[in-house]
Parts: structure tokens; C-alpha cells; sequence
């Protein structure tokens, strides 16, 4: 460690620029890094999902769930699996062991749905596999149309929404409910079919034939190749009215003299209203590592751009904006930060004077800087658990620079000069500096090793001080010194301390006043009757956990803090349809209406929320007034 003191005090130059692109770095990486309440962790479980319209809940176990299973059940690390069979669709949970790699256990989850396909019917869609998220539980925004605006006026404007948000760098997907997809319903006349001698099978297959896209190659001429389109996919009405069915005769039967077109809805699977209203609602759900607030303000721009093309009537209203909340915490908690620096700021402003404060307060920046390069650099995100270690650090930033520019400061004020003082200050200290930043790393270096789903979340707040106390022992060894070479100057001593330090250097301990003094005779008290300080330190640390445990409040996983959103979720068994859903979910919601401090109210019934309950048939969400 001298040698490198050495190097770093004699190229002083090379130093100052090192510490400016750490500073920048540092700034750099804040800016650009995902900025988020809480970290986006992901859980061991993955959702496998396949549809097959028309099947009946025991078809679709005996169909979809049990070749799935069969194959899944291979893959190693499997904690447990949950299968739903319901009408038209089926779906698997995966429950991993915590120590799995869940990107890995999603690989081999693919490979096995790909292997199981090739057992599942042919009409059936294609098995969707998803990682369980908390951006998937929790959409960063949800928005609602509503308005005086035709049902199909409405369904456009969600489509152009949903397209236009989804082109935004950083969001995942929109999950549009209470909208129908529009289809083209053909209406058969049985007498008119019958007379041209055709049945319900021709007309069927006939449709699937000429519905078809054709891949028609392209034509060699003399003049150049020319690529040859044959419309094949039905568009309009008119595309089926006037198909040509069969030649009767010299005439020819089209679908217009056996049927009529209409374009028209399937029936709905999911209801959306805010406050009482029908809507439609949009629920964007954000990239894992997306920054938050830039996503957030692209999607409200993206949307903005496209406003004007909408009909007359038609309102948006954001029911939830995650963002705000996002920035609302973290600029409480870059408060409380800010607040913690200024504090320490003052403290040692009052101890050690202004000059050799700036010169420590340096380490301050410095090992922020660098601790948010090396967060960067990992992939984590900002978030409440990275602030709360950047609080708990700030005090133990200080600790190594403060004894080097101490000793420093001694040595200048006997007459050696700076760049001496500070070098043989930081060789002096540098083992007994890195043995305590040693010793506070040892402690938090076990959460590192924190096993689950609480684990994965509260990684971030040991590597944050691991990181930063590792900055702060670069600061206070070679930033700090160097600094110092360059800047420092003696403090001012008066007589008495003067006194006092070349008492301390005699060992004539008795002569020193002050506070120093006090506490040296309080201490040689203390070693004079050893005894009798152990028994009061027992004592203390029993009456300590008497009194908690009498007047304590218990523990805790999270502490109770004031919502600003509830939501509630509802449940029924029974092979209900949509529509009874939605009634049960509207009789909780009237008992809503009316209570004080709820501003909006959206409801979704229906469909359940992704990696909801099985039995879930809708969802309220709430937002509450501000109580401040």
C-alpha cells in the first residue's frame, strides 16, 4: 500500500483526472440509470398458457394440461406445479427452488412446451410461457377511454393506442380490457343454401380455403422480375359476398345469394368502467431495467402526437401514472441523502474548521460517484433500497479521510510540509483504515448470500454500501493525500492545544484539559474498577431487552405506512359466465361509491390479473385522496 500512496502523490496530475472522470462517470451513470420505487425482482415462477376455443374444462385438462405435464415435469429444480383447466383455456404454474436461475429455468420451460406441442391439438394457439414479474403485477400506467363516442370509435382509439405505445422503447406490452375483437359474422340463409344443394360443411371449408394467404413467387421477363401478389385474405364484406361458391347451370352462386355479412363483436370477455362508467382500459406494463420516469413521459408524448385524430368526445384519464410515485420517493429519499451530507458537513465543519472539512467532505462525492459507475456497470436500478444504503453510508464515508487529514494537519503544524505530511499521514494509517472498512464490509458481506425471494430484493442495499465503502478507502488512501499535497494547509493551534498535543506525545496524559481530559480520567477510572464496568454493560444490555420486550411493538417485515392506492381483488368458484362475473364484481363495487377519501375507482372483471388466483374474477383499483 506505500508504494501505491507513493505513485499516487507523485503524479498528482494523473490523479486530480482520475478523480474528475470517477465524478463524471458517477453523474453520468445517476442520470442514465433505471429509476424505480422498489426493485423489479424476479420471481421463481413461470406461467405456461395455452388456448383452444370451444373445449370444455375436462377436454381441456385431458388435452392441453396432461402433455404439458407430462413434459415439465422432467425439468430439475421444480419446487411445485399447479395446472388450471377452465373453458377454452389451460394454464401451469412452475414454482422454482430459490437457488435456480430462473433464466436458465425459463430456457429449459420453452424447450419443454416446444417438445409437448407436437401432442396438443392442431386448432389449439400457440402455448404462451411468461416469467412472473413485479412490473407484470404492478403496470407502470393505466389509462381509460371513455366518452360519448360509438363503441367501434372507442375500440379504434385503444388499437391506435396500443400500437403507438408499444413502438416506446422500454414498454413490454399493453394489456387492453373491455374491449371485443371485431370480426365479420356471416349470416346463412338455410332454405337458399339448400336449394343450390350445398350444406354448412362446403360453406365452412370453403370460406377456410379462400381465406388463405398466397405465397405466389414472382415472374422472369425481358423487361425485369415481377413479384406476383394473389389476394387471398378476406378484408371487407364485399371480399365474401362476392365469392363465387359453386356454377349451377351456367349461373353463378355467390355467398351473396345464400348469406348475408355484417361486421360486428365477439362476445365480451372482459368488462372495464371507471367511476361507474363503461371503458375501455389500457395497462401498460414496462421492460425489466426500463427507466421508469423516461418511459412514462415517452408514453404520454407518443400518446399526445396521436390526440388529434381521435373523434369528438372521446377522454382519457391516466388512473394510474406509477412514475409520479417513482419520483415522488426517490426525491424524498435524495432528501434525505442531501440532508445526511449536510448534517455530516456540519459536524465536522465544528470539529475539525472549514478548510480540512472540504478537503474530507471530498470523499463524500467521490464514493457516490463511484458507487453509482459500479451500480451501473452491474445492471441495478435506483431505487428506494439503493438510497436507504447510500443513508446508512454517508456517516462511514468520512471515517479513513478524517484520520489522515488529522494526522496530516499534526505533522504540518510541527513544521513538515504538506506533501510530506499527507504521504507519510496515509502510509501510517492506510492498514489500520483498511482494517476497519475491512471489518464494516465483513458484516454486510453475508446479506449478499440472502437466500429467496426477500433476499433477491434486499441485495441491493449491502452491495450499495459495499460499494461505496470501498470507494470511500480509495478516497481517504490516494484521492484524499493527494488532494491534500496540493491544497492543504497547517490548521491553527493555540497555546493550549498545543499543550495538550505535545502532552499526549510525552504521555503526560493528567496536564490535558477539556473535553479530552475528561474523558481520559473517565477512562482511567474505568480501568481501575473493570469489574464493575462489566456488570453495569450486562446490566444495560438486559434492562435494554426487558424494556423491549415489554413496551416493544414486535416484528416486522415492512413497516405500516399510509397507501396511496388499494386494491381488491375478487373471487368466486363455479363455471360462471362473463356476464355473472361482472355482476358479482359490480355488487362490491356500488359498496365502494360513496366512502370519503376515494378518488378513482376502475374496475376490470372477466379476465384475471396476470399471475392472479385461478378462481379471480375481477379486480378494483383505488385511488386515495391525499390525507397531508
Amino acid at each position: 500500500m506505500t508504494s501505491v500512496i507513493d505513485v499516487a502523490v507523485g503524479r498528482a496530475r494523473t490523479v486530480m483526472l482520475a478523480f474528475v472522470i470517477i465524478f463524471v462517470a458517477g453523474v453520468v451513470s445517476y442520470n442514465s440509470m433505471p429509476k424505480e420505487a422498489e426493485p423489479d425482482i424476479a420471481f421463481p415462477f413461470v406461467n405456461i398458457a395455452v388456448t383452444l376455443e370451444g373445449v370444455s374444462p375436462e377436454d381441456a385438462e385431458r388435452l392441453l394440461v396432461r402433455p404439458l405435464e407430462q413434459e415439465l415435469r422432467t425439468i430439475a429444480g421444480v419446487k411445485e406445479m399447479v395446472a388450471s383447466a377452465m373453458e377454452g383455456r389451460a394454464s401451469i404454474s412452475l414454482e422454482f427452488q430459490p437457488e435456480v436461475n430462473i433464466d436458465q429455468a425459463l430456457i429449459d420451460v420453452r424447450e419443454k412446451v416446444d417438445i409437448a406441442k407436437a401432442k396438443l391439438p392442431q386448432d389449439a394457439e400457440e402455448p404462451r410461457v411468461a416469467e412472473i414479474k413485479f412490473s407484470r403485477f404492478d403496470p407502470m400506467l393505466v389509462m381509460t377511454l371513455t366518452g360519448d363516442a360509438p363503441e367501434r370509435a372507442l375500440y379504434a382509439v385503444a388499437d391506435a393506442i396500443k400500437d403507438r405505445v408499444e413502438a416506446v422503447t422500454g414498454v413490454l406490452e399493453v394489456v387492453v380490457v373491455g374491449a371485443r375483437e371485431e370480426l365479420l359474422e356471416i349470416i346463412i340463409n338455410p332454405l337458399a343454401m339448400e336449394s343450390y344443394g350445398l350444406s354448412p360443411g362446403d360453406v365452412l371449408s370453403f370460406v377456410e380455403r379462400n381465406n388463405r394467404l398466397v405465397a405466389a413467387g414472382s415472374l422472369q421477363a425481358e423487361q425485369g422480375r415481377f413479384a406476383v401478389k394473389v389476394p387471398g385474405v378476406i378484408e371487407t364484406p364485399e371480399d365474401i359476398l362476392n365469392l363465387p361458391i359453386k356454377a349451377d347451370e351456367g349461373r353463378v352462386v355467390r355467398f351473396k345469394d345464400i348469406a348475408t355479412v355484417r361486421r360486428t363483436y365477439k362476445d365480451a370477455e372482459s368488462f372495464a368502467r371507471l367511476n361507474g362508467d363503461a371503458s375501455v382500459g389500457m395497462e401498460v406494463v414496462a421492460r425489466t431495467g426500463a427507466n421508469i420516469l423516461t418511459t412514462t413521459a415517452d408514453v404520454k408524448a407518443a400518446i399526445n402526437e396521436i390526440t388529434a385524430f381521435w373523434p369528438p368526445g372521446v377522454k382519457l384519464t391516466y388512473t394510474r401514472d406509477k412514475s409520479f410515485w417513482v419520483k415522488k420517493n426517490i426525491s424524498s429519499l435524495v432528501n434525505s441523502v442531501t440532508m445526511a451530507i449536510v448534517l455530516v458537513f456540519i459536524v465536522l465543519i465544528s470539529i475539525l474548521g472549514i478548510q480540512n472539512s472540504l478537503l474530507v467532505g471530498i470523499a463524500i462525492p467521490g464514493s457516490f460517484c463511484a458507487a453509482f459507475f459500479f451500480l451501473n456497470v452491474t445492471g441495478l436500478s435506483i431505487n428506494m433500497v439503493t438510497l436507504f444504503g447510500a443513508i446508512m453510508a454517508v456517516g462511514m464515508l468520512v471515517d479513513g479521510a478524517i484520520v489522515v487529514t488529522e494526522l496530516a494537519d499534526r505533522k504540518m503544524a510541527e513544521g513538515i510540509h504538506r506533501r510530506v505530511a499527507y504521504a507519510d499521514a496515509a502510509k501510517r494509517m492506510s492498514w489500520p483504515i483498511i482494517a476497519s472498512t475491512g471489518t464494516t464490509l465483513a458484516a454486510f458481506l453475508p446479506l449478499l448470500f440472502w437466500p429467496g425471494l426477500t433476499g433477491r430484493f434486499m441485495v441491493y442495499l449491502p452491495l450499495m454500501l459495499i460499494y461505496t465503502l470501498s470507494a470511500s478507502l480509495l478516497m481517504a488512501l490516494v484521492f484524499v493525500p493527494t488532494i491534500g499535497t496540493l491544497i492543504g494547509r497547517p490548521g491553527h493551534f493555540n497555546e493550549r492545544i498545543r499543550h495538550d498535543l505535545l502532552a499526549a506525545e510525552t504521555g503526560d496524559l493528567k496536564s490535558i484539559g477539556g473535553m479530552t481530559g475528561r474523558y481520559i480520567r473517565v477512562m482511567e477510572s474505568a480501568t481501575r474498577n473493570p469489574w464493575s464496568v462489566v456488570g453495569l454493560v450486562t446490566l444495560l444490555t438486559v434492562g435494554i431487552y426487558l424494556t423491549y420486550g415489554a413496551l416493544g411493538k414486535g416484528v416486522s417485515m415492512w413497516p405500516e405506512v399510509e397507501p396511496n392506492q388499494g386494491s381488491v381483488d375478487i373471487r368466486a368458484l363455479g363455471d360462471l359466465s362473463v356476464t355473472e362475473k361482472d355482476q358479482f364484481v359490480r355488487s362490491v363495487e356500488e359498496r365502494i361509491y360513496g366512502i370519503e377519501g376515494v378518488n378513482n375507482i376502475y374496475v376490470r372483471s372477466g379476465k384475471k390479473n396476470q399471475g392472479g388466483a385461478p378462481d379471480e374474477i375481477g379486480s378494483i383499483r383505488l385511488n386515495f385522496a391525499d390525507w397531508r
